[in-house]
């Protein structure tokens, strides 16, 4: 290839490029009648003088830069015109960007990366080779093909971790929306044959591995999109954008009609839709054929028959199913009310929802090319606009099982970042390296939380708390929800003084009795609110539903729109609005509902982007990022109104990078059912296999069936079952909160003295109390470390096969394996035990090893829960709130047969002194060879901090059982002054 006459300069100490160099030589094409095929280039003696790597034949253009290296294909029979630009950001971490060549369409704005990116890469070499160009630094390459511009990353040695598709005319896709040119991005990777992948935010399909599976990244009340994925291969991706995305499988969903139908009678064509009357089934109002059930919106309720009350519906479809293809479908079923799925007679599913919040799963059908498998769906919508859709995936072919997809709305091009690491946490530590630090939440926070929907005057919400503190459960957080404002001003966040009448004194009254408030503030403001004139005239509204004219469900309803949190002075206007009527009246916390934005449930997709009008650029580019900027907003505003009083956000939406706002999420208006408790599992666990390391759920489900308003004997004991493992479940999250509709969610409330859900209950919340030095330790080790508390099993367990799909267990933490019960009546469940490690139960001691699939033991008072071998787990003293006293007593359970090691972390609790070093650690070591405990000396100091305290030490073996419900005998006592101990275990206490 001619030399194009550019001298290129070469950044300072980079002057050690591999390639052969011809000394003081600079080739210039006008000096010479005769075009070069290689360029030669120098350091010249004058300073660092920079060249390209020599481009062979008729290749790409090729640019070594001071972070990395340019690529740019054009002409190319085997490549679409692109620059392609890798930059090193550490190590572990390659940023890949990949453009048309000509490319007219503005860069996004960074928001989910950090302002500060430190690249702290070390040295890194740029080679080339006949047909490729490497980007190494020490543990990882990137070797882009020189035909293509594909990219494969390879470990330090020299294995394949991911590889790039090469892009072709799909990858880019002009499109424009609301005046906003930009591309349809779409890039296909190459995965390995057995690794996991998890992570992509918050998702309701009960699925863990989304290994072949189609995930939509998109903010929805229950779905968290977070454009993280997360390998057992021990890498991540960060897909640098914020638009609506399809991820993984990402060949469109079929219609019901794509498969060969048949109704009830055999006819082809169609399914046989038959509406009755719910309270008389013989009462037969209406038969049709129906080939499509698409009613997923609002905009869909048309398409129903005008004649029949959907209120008093049954509708049934019957009739057979045939595919063109063989191999594993998925069935993919939107529905709200109740559902009931029957195949060949077998029922897959029995589901509720209410009816204005659809939920949605999956049904995997194995399918014979040619056969009919009978089908059976009954619906009652269970209110006057419902939704149901049917749609299908075929079976993915050979070569697409080794793929994974990302298919964006909209962008400026193919933007990630590519991370590896030696574990998984090492990863998701390179994840929050790009998108931030995860603050300490306040000690507090990880206390008990009561919530309901809703105290809906001041004195209902004082007399709980007060019964809380009679009845000695320990509580540190109470929950005001929505409306405590008068009926018309939603959005002033003003107290109706009729129903608060002394809010101050209020919150006063609760932080006397050792209780913080956290308190609902929507991002929606009325059209007839007090402040509705200050956010329209200073354009910090999104206007369109104002003029689409859609009103809430509130008293007379009320037109209503968000504001604009993508504009920095509608961010500063909110804060100063929460700060005016809350914050200064004592409020603690932030409840930010609604956040994805939910302007208006149920419209489709499109009218949600059309009521959205971002300050930066269009809803279709931005969509996703509505949670991060609403998050960011509060937690400037705050820790700049109070700079060292910890800030804490819960949230129901939440995008990549949100975690440095000190927000949590909780998923969503889920039902009261056992299937969405089993759902929870997989929810939450890949949502902070993503990156983001606090979540939570309403324990006890939000939505409640009627039946459990009134409920007759077998309807109430079934609530008080479902809410007593529901708490069992939630005691064993990084945050524990119980929230939903009536009925009351107090645990008083669900069941008597006495009874077993109440002593399950309280049981599950004293034991949560007993286990905050665990679980404070890691919330220090989040954020120093960058930890993650709620873990999907292959975090510890990458290479245990049976474990990658697991859906139904976690890990808390280093030591404890959780397995909520999710079925009505069970006393026991089937469970598996990792391989490499045994494990004891962790109320008794009894030892299992791993490996093994167990049926352990339920009891209704009791989840299973397991210690793995090789654990330290301190629990606390018996507290009823989280600053009753300091822990100058702490049980260390050490349980035998394998080396162990864990870390006390301790701090103030509620400020940010830890960020200056004000924090102390001690670190615990069992070695099992010797038998011996060593704690080591304390490191660091903070104002408060415990000068002495009692260790007792309770040793676990497998021949020596015991449990935290066992009488259990203490080893050994030290009294520790911050000097280290060593303990032999082998030998009594004296």
């Amino acid at each position: 290839m001619p030399y194009d006459g550019q001298v290129y300069l070469w950044p300072d100490n980079q002057c050690s490029n591999p390639l052969p160099l011809l000394p003081f030589m600079i080739t210039f094409r006008r000096l010479f009648t005769i075009g070069f095929h290689s360029l030669f280039v120098v350091c010249l003696l004058l300073g660092p003088i920079v060249p390209t790597l020599a481009s062979q034949g008729e290749g790409p253009a090729i640019s070594r830069r001071e972070s990395g290296v340019t690529i740019t294909y054009q002409g190319m029979a085997t490549a679409v015109d692109h620059e392609l630009a890798l930059d090193v950001i550490t190590d572990r971490i390659i940023h890949v960007v990949a453009r048309p060549l000509g490319n007219t369409v503005q860069p996004s704005h960074s928001l989910m990366v950090v302002d500060s990116l430190r690249r702290t890469a070390g040295p890194w070499q740029l080679e080339e080779t006949g047909d490729q160009v490497l980007l190494k630094t020490p543990v990882l390459t990137a070797q882009v093909a020189k035909a293509t511009g594909a990219v494969t990353f390879l470990d330090k040695q020299g294995q394949p971790l991911l590889a790039e598709h090469p892009r072709d005319a799909r990858t880019f896709t002009a499109d424009a929306y609301d005046g906003d040119a930009f591309y349809r991005v779409r890039q296909h990777f190459t995965i390995s044959d057995n690794e996991g992948l998890y992570g992509l935010g918050q998702h309701q399909n009960g699925v863990m591995n989304y290994r072949g599976r189609q995930v939509t990244l998109l903010q929805y009340n229950t779905m968290i999109g977070v454009p993280f994925l997360l390998s057992t291969n021990n890498y991540g991706l960060l897909w640098h954008n914020y638009s609506i995305t399809k991820a993984g499988d990402i060949r469109p969903l079929l219609p019901l009609s794509a498969f060969r139908l048949y109704s009830k009678e055999g006819q082809p064509g169609w399914l046989t839709a038959t509406y009755r009357d719910k309270d008389h089934p013989e009462s037969v109002w209406l038969s049709r054929p129906e080939s499509e059930i698409a009613y997923l919106y609002l905009d869909d309720q048309s398409r129903l028959p005008d004649s029949i009350d959907l209120v008093r519906s049954q509708v049934t479809y019957e009739g057979a199913l045939e595919s063109p293809y063989s191999g594993l479908h998925r069935l993919h079923i939107n529905y709200s009310g109740y559902l009931k799925v029957w195949i060949d007679g077998q029922l897959q599913e029995d589901r509720w929802r209410e009816s204005w919040n659809a939920g949605s799963f999956e049904v995997p059908l194995a399918m014979e090319a040619g056969k009919r498998y009978a089908i059976r769906m009954e619906w009652l919508p269970d209110g006057g606009q419902s939704y149901f859709g049917v749609q299908w995936q075929r079976p993915l072919s050979n070569s697409d099982q080794t793929r994974f997809s990302f298919d964006s709305e909209a962008g400026d091009g193919v933007d990630y970042y590519f991370i590896a690491g030696e574990d998984m946490d090492e990863v998701i530590g390179g994840y929050r390296h790009l998108t931030g630090r995860a603050p300490i939440m306040p000690r507090w926070a990880f206390g008990y939380w009561q919530s309901r929907e809703r105290y809906k005057t001041q004195q209902e919400l004082e007399d709980v708390a007060r019964e809380f503190r009679r009845r000695r459960i320990p509580i540190d957080n109470m929950v005001q929800d929505w409306s405590y404002w008068p009926e018309h001003d939603w959005g002033s966040h003003a107290f109706d003084s009729t129903r608060f009448p002394d809010p101050e004194g209020m919150i006063k009254r609760l932080h006397d009795q050792h209780y913080r408030l956290m308190i609902s503030v929507w991002p929606k403001i009325n059209e007839e609110s007090s402040v509705y004139p200050l956010f329209r005239d200073n354009g910090w509204l999104y206007m369109r539903n104002i003029y689409d004219g859609r009103r809430d469900w509130i008293g007379k309803g009320y037109t209503s729109t968000f504001y604009d949190p993508f504009n920095a002075g509608a961010r500063q206007g909110f804060w100063n609005l929460l700060n005016e009527k809350l914050y200064q009246k004592g409020v603690d916390a932030w409840w930010m509902d609604a956040s994805e934005p939910d302007i208006h449930s149920n419209i489709n997709i499109e009218e949600r982007k059309s009521v959205m009008q971002p300050a930066i650029g269009s809803s279709a580019r931005y969509y996703n990022a509505f949670p991060l900027l609403n998050a960011k907003g509060i937690y400037e505003g705050q820790r700049h109104t109070d700079p060292n009083n910890r800030v804490f956000i819960l949230t129901r939406s939440f995008f990549a990078g949100q975690q440095r706002y000190a927000a949590a999420a909780w998923s969503g208006d889920i039902s009261s059912r056992w299937h969405d408790m089993k759902d929870q599992i997989a929810a939450g666990v890949n949502f902070s296999m993503s990156g983001a390391p606090y979540w939570t759920m309403d324990a006890g489900g939000f939505l409640v069936e009627k039946r459990f308003h009134q409920p007759n004997a077998a309807d109430l004991e079934e609530w008080r079952e479902l809410n007593a493992r529901w708490y069992q479940y939630g005691a064993f999250l990084p945050l524990f909160r119980a929230h939903g509709q009536f009925p009351y969610r107090e645990p008083f409330n669900i069941a008597p003295e006495g009874h077993p859900a109440y002593n399950s209950m309280r049981y599950s919340i004293e034991l949560r109390y007993r286990l905050l030095p665990y679980i404070y330790s890691l919330a220090g080790s989040t954020h120093l470390h960058h930890y993650t508390m709620l873990r999907g099993l292959a975090m510890d367990f990458p290479r245990d096969a049976r474990a990658l799909g697991i859906n139904d267990q976690f890990l808390f933490g280093p030591s404890l394996l959780v397995s909520p019960v999710t079925e009505r009546g069970a006393t026991s469940r089937a469970l598996y035990l990792p391989e490499g490690t045994g494990w004891y139960d962790f109320y008794s001691g009894t030892y299992h090893r791993g490996g093994q699939t167990l049926e352990a033991s339920a009891p209704y008072e009791r989840m299973p829960v397991f210690a793995k071998a090789g654990s330290i787990v301190p629990l606390g003293p018996a507290v009823q709130y989280t600053d009753e006293k300091p822990a100058d007593e702490i049980t260390l359970w050490v349980y035998g047969g394998a080396d162990a090691t864990f870390t006390l972390y301790e701090d103030e609790g509620t400020n940010y002194n830890y960020e200056t070093g004000k924090y102390s650690t001690i670190t615990f070591a069992y070695h099992e060879g010797t038998k011996e405990l060593h704690i080591g000396s304390r490191q660091g100091t903070f104002p408060g901090m415990l000068a002495r305290r009692k260790f007792h030490v309770v040793y676990v073996q497998p021949d020596q059982p015991h449990g935290i419900d066992t009488a259990s005998r203490i080893t050994k006592t030290i009294t520790y002054s911050g000097k280290e101990e060593r303990i032999m275990l082998n030998k009594t206490n004296k």
